[in-house]
């Protein structure tokens, strides 16, 4: 089985830094598992890692869509998969970086994203729906069923709208959710990284007040122009959609961007503590730690 070392958290909270250091340490490379930082152009809002920081370290998974494009959980998965093998053909160790926690879980597991049999009743009732009510009103109605699909899916992507109503009409289940329990595909190492909640707070609201300095603003506005593309509902971007419009003042989307990305953080420590069984470490609080971390990562590449 493949060894793969994985590296989630919340934003805001040093996953970068170590996977960086980890890396020219063990002689890795590196997958983003984060569902924005495929987009390019997208670089401040996205916190993508720069040239200049990668320390010559190979990074997958980065600026692989343009904006116009799609890119879903099977994507991510599929393509992961083959950024490991690849990894590991060369004799390097495959790290994987992110804090969507879906597409983490949906790259280790023997994860099937939905049954494929048909069942067109149900399929034209919810197209009839939508070409009677429009995409929204669609995607409510999901959200409203399988609030977890719905938080995955594009509200204009109605295909993929239909097909998640359908699956869940018919089995009960999300079509996120397998039946069975997923076996493991790899021998991985999961390290948790967190911080007090305070603190981290406090770490996202300067990391907004950087990402202003450094042109968000300018990302927003392109995004804006592209209203109807997936890529337009990243966190740090749709907030300012009102400021453009002249419903809300500057400081006002700023302050929105702030609030949803620490509601976003919660979300993700959450999804990590109850779904994925981690290796939790505090280097912000704790910087020397990161030695015996180091310590119990040789352990399991020994193992």
């Amino acid at each position: 089985m493949e060894k793969v070392l994985v590296i989630v958290g919340p934003t805001g909270v040093g996953k970068t830094s170590l996977s960086i250091a980890l890396a020219k340490k063990l002689n890795g490379e590196i997958i983003s598992g984060d569902s924005m930082q495929v987009y390019k152009h997208l670089d401040i809002g996205t916190a993508k890692v720069k040239e200049e920081e990668r320390a010559g370290i190979v990074h997958h998974l980065i600026d692989c869509r343009e904006l116009s494009e799609t890119y879903s959980v099977a994507d991510f998965q599929k393509e992961g998969r083959q950024a490991i093998a690849s990894i590991t053909a060369k004799g390097k160790l495959p790290i994987v970086v992110g804090g969507t926690g879906l597409y983490v879980q949906a790259l280790l597991y023997d994860f099937e994203l939905g049954a494929r049999d048909e069942s067109t009743d149900i399929r034209e009732r919810y197209e009839q729906f939508a070409e009677t009510h429009g995409n929204q009103s669609l995607w409510e109605l999901l959200q409203k069923k399988d609030s977890q699909a719905a938080e995955s899916i594009h509200f204009n992507n109605r295909k993929k709208v239909v097909r998640a109503l359908e699956v869940f009409d018919k089995t009960g289940f999300s079509i996120l959710t397998p039946k069975e329990k997923p076996k493991k595909l790899y021998d991985y190492f999961l390290v948790g990284l967190e911080t007090d909640r305070t603190k981290l707070y406090g770490r996202i609201n300067m990391r907004v007040d950087i990402m202003m300095a450094q042109g968000l603003l300018k990302e927003a506005k392109l995004l804006y122009n592209m209203q109807t593309q997936q890529s337009i509902q990243g966190i740090g971007y749709k907030e300012f959609f009102p400021y453009f419009e002249g419903k809300e003042s500057l400081e006002e989307a700023i302050e929105q961007v702030k609030q949803n990305s620490r509601r976003y953080a919660k979300r993700q420590l959450t999804w990590f503590r109850n779904r994925m069984d981690a290796s939790w470490w505090d280097l912000i609080q704790a910087p020397d730690t990161i030695l015996t971390l180091e310590k119990e990562i040789e352990k399991w590449l020994d193992s």
